[in-house]
């Protein structure tokens, strides 16, 4: 072993270095991507009907509580002036004070963020669980008994949605027979996993089947690249070909289709909270929206913006893992 080796035990090489220009490119185009998705949040949610001033007040309020009320949400200063203010306080920490939960959102979003993210993890987790191993059945034996039963069970799940699975499985696993409970979260980390089953299962069986038409078709299309039939005629071991030659480039655009699969997840525990009483951030979206409570729509919209961002993040260091061309766009 040389000196040159004990002291520069590993020398970066032009593909890492590839690698980290890649990374740092992504991280510098989400910084407009944040202040245009600040516009729009501003925007919209100004434009939802309805004074939240009068919802705050009450119908029986006077004038001048109302006018009160709008003065101290700053909602008589031009719309240039409350933008200014949401983005310097949102840059400093401050996304302001809940109106409905009479918190500072910050609060809120700390308590109520871990649920939404201990079940989108939870729903991701059972969704390659199940994908993964039919998937790949499924392609081993295109054309036969096994893909048609798969792809049959699948597209069931495909033509129902998220809400409606929803509420079959708690309506006869949760009501009728009473394996799981109706609602809740629990308090450790086996109580959530008890609690939360029937929402995971019930995003994981739609989630799960678009992965799996998708893997289906990318392990297909490689079973049939002239590199996989040359790898057979040297004659390597079947596993050895799927694991190492199959896998890797099959996953590329399945990586691609979970990214958003869980952004999409993300934006839908609004209704996957709601039908199982779920205390999560997509739940409060809901009830912030009925109240107009301007600061914690704002708030809780920033957040699954930043956490969808960072999400599509790793989704492309990912791919960049799996096919290093993507380093060089």
């Amino acid at each position: 072993m040389s000196w040159s080796s004990v002291c520069y035990p590993k020398q970066f090489t032009a593909n890492d270095m590839a690698g980290v220009q890649y990374t740092l490119n992504r991280l510098i185009l989400m910084i407009p991507t944040f202040l245009l998705v600040m516009v729009i949040i501003f925007l919209l949610v100004r434009l939802l009907p309805g004074d939240p001033a009068i919802a705050i007040a009450g119908d029986k309020a006077s004038d001048a509580d109302i006018a009160a009320i709008r003065e101290k949400l700053g909602l008589n200063a031009p719309l240039w002036t409350q933008f200014w203010l949401f983005l310097t306080n949102t840059l400093q920490g401050d996304l302001g004070r809940s109106i409905l939960m009479r918190a500072p959102v910050v609060d809120v979003v700390f308590a109520r963020l871990p649920t939404t993210v201990f079940l989108t993890i939870y729903a991701v987790s059972l969704s390659i669980l199940i994908a993964g191993p039919l998937a790949f059945l499924a392609a081993v034996n295109r054309g036969k008994w096994q893909d048609n039963l798969i792809r049959a069970i699948f597209q069931i799940g495909l033509s129902m949605p998220v809400f409606y699975i929803g509420l079959i499985l708690l309506t006869f696993l949760a009501a009728q027979l009473r394996l799981f409970p109706v609602g809740g979260y629990g308090e450790t980390f086996s109580e959530r996993l008890y609690h939360l089953f029937l929402p995971a299962v019930t995003v994981a069986l739609y989630t799960s089947a678009i992965l799996m038409r998708n893997l289906r078709a990318a392990i297909i299309e490689v079973l049939d690249a002239e590199y996989v039939q040359f790898a057979r005629a040297k004659g390597l071991p079947n596993r050895l070909i799927l694991g190492r030659h199959v896998l890797k480039n099959a996953l590329i655009s399945t990586v691609t289709l979970l990214g958003l699969s869980i952004g999409q997840l993300m934006s839908g525990t609004l209704v996957t909270e709601t039908v199982f009483a779920i205390p999560g951030v997509g739940r409060s979206m809901l009830e912030a929206i009925f109240a107009r409570d301007y600061p914690l729509i704002q708030g809780l919209t920033l957040t699954f913006a930043v956490l969808v961002s960072l999400v599509f993040l790793m989704t492309d260091i990912f791919q960049s893992w799996l096919d290093p061309r993507m380093r060089l766009t």
